[in-house]
């Protein structure tokens, strides 16, 4: 009995230690342990926080860090030197994170902006204090930032292979991903096989594509739907025929003005000799006749 007793004493003071330590820190965090942001917009990350100086007029650092507590990477940080001076970011990963809240008045919410699928992780808060103990805190369990996106069409091709004959190809984004329908003309036949490539992007191929005419891959979650389209047009022989004597006729209507532009330069040219040749004959003429004009009076004075 006396020894129940000396073990019940012990855990009570144990536990005395332990609740008065937790009051000497001073120290508590209140965030969210989830959040949901919309792929492209914004997105606040809350946190408000205690310490145990009343008045503390010293630097005070405010952190975010991502994935892991106290060794994550930090995509946030800012730093006030005293009470009159505002929180100034050193650090903001792409320049995406931005202060919402003042940590001076204990608060460091931020806001992250663009959203994009490299940032659905885990945040952590931490403010540090440079007093002569260097008081910091960190939350442990963080904030979850989950990502919804509605559906949007990345990409939609037409090609062929030996296998499949003609395929179109379909790849779509979205959060919950999204479901794919294909649809194609009136009485076309085909298949479908669906490969999901990544997190957050899934891809429909559309086989045996017989048919001409607009095929429309449509996705759909529970926030939206997208659509894409695409027109496929096989080539057939007569067609082909046609396509391949109009090309030979606009070939033979360029080599015909070449040779008549080619024709028409060397008749200028032979115009333009023949011209000098006719000055150059009447040149001498009277030449000629004016040496034989000088030559006369000497004879007659002979």
């Amino acid at each position: 009995m006396n020894r129940m007793r000396s073990l019940l004493t012990f855990i009570s003071c144990l536990l005395c230690f332990l609740k008065t330590g937790t009051q000497a820190s001073g120290w508590s965090f209140q965030v969210a342990p989830d959040v949901t942001g919309e792929f492209g917009k914004s997105v606040a990350l809350l946190c408000t926080f205690m310490h145990p100086h009343k008045n503390y007029n010293g630097t005070l650092t405010g952190i975010w860090r991502i994935k892991e507590p106290y060794s994550g990477m930090v995509v946030f940080k800012c730093v006030s030197h005293n009470s009159n001076d505002h929180c100034k970011t050193t650090v903001s990963y792409k320049n995406k994170y931005k202060l919402l809240g003042n940590p001076r008045h204990n608060n460091l919410s931020i806001k992250i902006d663009n959203l994009t699928w490299s940032e659905s992780e885990r945040y952590f808060c931490r403010v540090e204090l440079s007093t002569d103990h260097h008081d910091k805190y960190e939350t442990r369990t963080g904030t979850r930032l989950h990502l919804i996106a509605p559906p949007r069409i990345l990409n939609i091709t037409v090609g062929y292979d030996s296998n499949h004959g003609y395929s179109a190809l379909c790849t779509a984004e979205g959060e919950p991903l999204p479901s794919l329908i294909w649809a194609g003309p009136e009485n076309s036949s085909y298949t479908t096989a669906v490969q999901q490539s990544l997190a957050h992007h899934i891809t429909t191929e559309l086989h045996y594509l017989s048919q001409d005419g607009k095929y429309t891959c449509t996705a759909t979650n529970s926030h939206g739907k997208a659509e894409g389209a695409v027109y496929f047009f096989k080539f057939k022989s007569g067609t082909s025929s046609f396509l391949f004597v109009l090309f030979l006729t606009a070939l033979g209507v360029k080599l015909l003005l070449l040779f008549v532009i080619l024709g028409m330069a060397a008749y200028c040219g032979r115009d333009n000799s023949t011209v000098e040749s006719h000055f150059t004959r009447h040149h001498v003429q009277e030449s000629t006749y004016e040496n034989l004009d000088r030559r006369t009076p000497s004879s007659d004075q002979t």
